[in-house]
C-alpha cells in the first residue's frame, strides 16, 4: 500500500501523462486541419475572390482564354493568338469529376486517357442535363435570367427542351448490354457475377454517379481484371460516341 508521498508522486505522473496526451492530440489535430487548409488552398492565379472551401472537395483550375486577332501572316491571312480572359484575367475553379480522375490516373501511369475530349465533353453535358431536369422551376428560371440577352421562353419550355434532349441521348445509348454474359466464360467472370452490365446503367453510373469503371465492375459482381476493364471501357466509349452522333466509326 502506497504512502502519502508515493500517492502524490503517482498523481503527478498521471497529471503529466494526461497533459502530454492532450498536447499530442492538439498537435495531431492542428496538423490535420493544416492539411485540410493546404488541400483546399486556392492558387494565386484564381485571385483573392475565390475563397478556400474544404467542403468543395477536389477541384480543377481552369484558365480562361479566348482567341483574338494577332496580325497577318506572309500570305495575308489573319493570325490568331490565345489571350487570357475572364474577370481580371483570372482562372476559375470547378469541382473535379470522375473524368478528371480518369485523366489523372492515366497521367500517373504515363498512358493515354481511355476517353477522348469529345467523349468527356458529352459525358459532362449529359450529367448537366440530368441535373437541370431534376431541378425545380425556380432554379431553371434563374438560369434563364442569368443568360446574356435572355429569351422569351418560360421555365416550362426550358424543361421540355431539356427533357427532349435527354430522350434523344438516351435513345442513342440504347438498351443493349455493354458486357454480355455469353461472351465471357463463367469461370472468368468472378464469383459473385450477377449478370450483364447494361449500356444505360454504365453511362449513368459513370456520368451521373461519378463511379469509376472498376467500381462499375465490382457493383455488378465482375472481377476487376484487364480484359473486363478493357471491355467496359470500350463499351463506355461506344455509348458516348453514339450520344455524340457517331454510328459505326470508333473515335477511341
Amino acid at each position: 500500500m502506497m504512502n502519502k508521498a508515493e500517492r502524490i508522486a503517482a498523481g503527478r505522473l498521471l497529471v503529466q501523462a494526461a497533459q502530454e496526451a492532450r498536447e499530442a492530440w492538439r498537435a495531431e489535430e492542428a496538423a490535420r486541419l493544416a492539411a485540410i487548409r493546404d488541400a483546399s488552398a486556392i492558387p494565386d492565379q484564381c485571385g483573392p475572390d475565390t475563397i478556400a472551401a474544404p467542403a468543395r472537395g477536389p477541384f480543377v483550375v481552369e484558365p480562361q482564354f479566348t482567341m483574338v486577332p494577332n496580325g497577318v501572316d506572309k500570305h495575308g491571312l489573319d493570325k490568331w493568338a490565345a489571350a487570357a480572359t475572364g474577370y481580371g484575367h483570372r482562372a476559375s475553379v470547378r469541382a473535379a469529376d470522375v473524368f478528371d480522375r480518369m485523366i489523372a490516373s492515366a497521367l500517373r501511369r504515363k498512358r493515354s486517357c481511355p476517353l477522348t475530349h469529345g467523349q468527356i465533353a458529352m459525358g459532362r453535358h449529359y450529367a448537366m442535363l440530368v441535373e437541370l431536369a431534376a431541378a425545380d422551376g425556380t432554379k431553371v428560371s434563374r438560369l434563364d435570367a442569368s443568360r446574356a440577352g435572355g429569351d422569351s421562353m418560360g421555365w416550362m419550355d426550358r424543361h421540355l427542351d431539356i427533357a427532349q434532349e435527354l430522350t434523344i441521348l438516351r435513345n442513342r445509348i440504347g438498351f443493349s448490354a455493354a458486357m454480355t454474359v455469353r461472351r465471357i466464360r463463367p469461370s472468368k467472370r468472378g464469383e459473385t457475377q450477377r449478370g450483364p452490365i447494361m449500356d444505360r446503367v454504365l453511362v449513368d453510373m459513370v456520368c451521373i454517379k461519378g463511379c469509376t469503371l472498376d467500381e462499375v465492375l465490382v457493383s455488378h459482381g465482375w472481377a476487376v481484371k484487364g480484359a473486363h476493364r478493357k471491355a467496359v471501357t470500350e463499351a463506355l466509349s461506344a455509348a458516348l460516341d453514339r450520344m455524340i452522333g457517331y454510328r459505326d466509326k470508333k473515335t477511341s
